[in-house]
């Protein structure tokens, strides 16, 4: 069977922000199918589109109301039968995001289930009686923040959503649920997608008891004070409503469904720990690769960072993903520097492609964009919204991309852009660096294209070498190709002694190699090929 995710570059999209063809100021699948060529000249292997499928948009479309249709907003599925096929015949796979914790409140289902505690669909969704004083039925906090409970006076029980309100949480324990769920993907994949990502994959079940979570930390009162933080979801211990047991068993439920159809794939976005990840992921009846997020959530990059995080999955069979950036975190850029550093941009584009593992790449990425700056006013994200915490805003890594510096909204609209464009992203744009030889976005280019050249970079074993501070150094090798990769994280030039024979890869940085040293400037990277005799 075929194994193509194992070293593929997947190319994640953001419909609402990547190209409007309607000029509406909302991003569509006709405005992702006209930029395919764009995507294909990157190199990549395929793409993920997050979510399209019909909703009121309460979280962006991970608010499902049909897992069959979708978004006209978006366009329909016409649309999105013409998008596979002009990715297909361009060689690029095509993954859906899948949300499959919850509904939107305005879903069928739910609509139906809310009626009475006798109907059909009861028991699809999570109800549980309110204490004998009114009030919710344990502690559990939601991820945006307040508690995790909705009243329902028809029925006069609580339902459970781990997000907005708008989104109660479905039942797995219902085996109707995991039935309807596992036709649905069987939908999507009967039109042809070569796979999903599964959004929160490890809530799809809760302790059935719904016993109180526990203080973080054992209650030490680490988070007390003006410096804790602003959402209560941070403040307890998630081991009831999430992360059971049962979840592994419908894993593999998908996993054999899956299967079912040649060179399909799942990965699946894993909260939790490392010990976590490997659960989902191994045994080869779960999930083909987990996303997982120690990269996403630390506000620092450096060797030791790096090396700690990679170094558990040398020793396990799981196949692991990476990525730096995504929908729902501040640039890398940003995050990690703090400033407009395209030599860095270009070094942590390297970095990934040189990782072992599946990596996902962020639209934007490839072009060095730093996080947008979004006034209040104008901010859509409910995290943000709910709370009025700034701080908690995704819609800065979600601003619309730019394909031309001097067109209105840089090209990515006529109309007015659902979110503004950040006038610092203009000279970023893909006409300014397409044909720009030292750009980011050739760049990222030319890293792809080797990683697809290499063996060792797609497949190979990674073994951490010990560098001087602040260079991070590994070997990368697979049957007789040995490569030597170097990430020098440091603010100064650095120089590091070789205990083998290497020639230089030109990356286009300011590299010198010899026989028996490297020296490289900061925020610059290397490879080295083993130098045979």
């Amino acid at each position: 069977m075929s194994e193509w995710w194992k070293g593929a570059v997947i190319y994640q999209i953001y419909p609402r922000s990547f190209c409007d063809s309607g000029d509406d100021g909302v991003g569509d699948l006709k405005g992702i199918t006209s930029k395919l060529d764009y995507i294909a000249s990157l190199g990549v292997d395929g793409i993920w589109l997050s979510p399209i499928f019909t909703s009121p948009m309460h979280d962006h479309g991970y608010d499902v109301s049909d897992y069959r249709d979708i978004d006209p907003i978006f366009g329909t599925l016409d649309d999105f039968d013409a998008l596979v096929a002009k990715a297909h015949s361009l060689g690029l796979k095509v993954i859906i995001d899948q949300v499959y914790s919850h509904t939107s409140d305005e879903h069928a289902w739910f609509e139906e289930s809310r009626q009475s505690r006798d109907n059909p669909k009861a028991d699809w969704y999570v109800w549980a009686d309110p204490k004998p004083d009114g009030t919710v039925p344990n502690n559990w906090q939601a991820v945006f923040g307040g508690n995790s409970w909705a009243w329902e006076p028809r029925r006069r029980q609580y339902y459970l959503h781990n997000f907005v309100k708008q989104q109660p949480d479905l039942n797995f324990h219902c085996e109707d649920v995991q039935e309807a769920i596992l036709d649905t993907a069987r939908f999507w994949l009967d039109r042809g997608v070569d796979g999903f990502r599964l959004d929160v994959v490890n809530l799809y079940f809760h302790h059935k008891d719904l016993p109180d979570n526990p203080p973080r930390d054992g209650g030490k009162g680490v988070f007390m004070g003006a410096d804790g933080p602003t959402r209560t979801y941070a403040y307890q211990s998630h081991i009831y409503d999430h992360t059971q047991p049962e979840t592994l068993g419908f894993v593999e439920r998908l996993r054999a469904l899956t299967d079912s159809y040649e060179g399909r794939f799942m990965v699946g976005e894993i909260g939790g720990d490392f010990g976590t990840c490997v659960d989902y992921t191994l045994p080869e009846t779960r999930l083909h690769t987990g996303y997982s997020f120690p990269f996403l959530v630390t506000s620092d990059i450096n060797p030791s960072v790096v090396r700690e995080t990679i170094e558990p999955w040398n020793e396990v069979g799981a196949w692991p993903s990476w990525c730096f950036s995504n929908h729902d975190v501040t640039r890398a850029v940003s995050r990690y520097r703090q400033e407009e550093n395209p030599t860095f941009a270009k070094m942590l584009n390297a970095l990934l492609v040189c990782l072992r593992g599946t990596a996902f790449l962020y639209q934007g990425e490839e072009l060095g964009l730093v996080q947008a700056n979004v006034p209040f006013e104008l901010m859509e994200d409910p995290a943000a919204v709910n709370t009025g915490d700034v701080n908690l805003s995704r819609d800065g890594c979600r601003t619309p991309m730019v394909w031309k510096k001097d067109a209105l909204h840089s090209g990515f609209t006529t109309g007015t852009p659902w979110l503004p464009v950040d006038p610092r992203h203009d000279v970023c744009a893909v006409d300014q660096q397409d044909t720009a030889t030292q750009s980011v976005l050739n760049f990222t280019r030319g890293a792809i294209a080797l990683r697809k050249r290499s063996p060792a970079l797609q497949l190979g074993a990674l073994e951490f070498l010990d560098a001087p501070e602040g260079l991070l150094l590994f070997v990368r090798e697979h049957e007789c190709e040995r490569l030597l990769c170097g990430f020098n994280f440091g603010e100064n030039r650095v120089s590091c002694p070789l205990q083998e024979p290497f020639e230089l890869v030109d990356l286009g940085f300011n590299v010198d190699l010899d026989a028996k040293t490297v020296s490289l400037s900061a925020c610059e990277a290397f490879i080295a090929r083993l130098r045979v005799s």
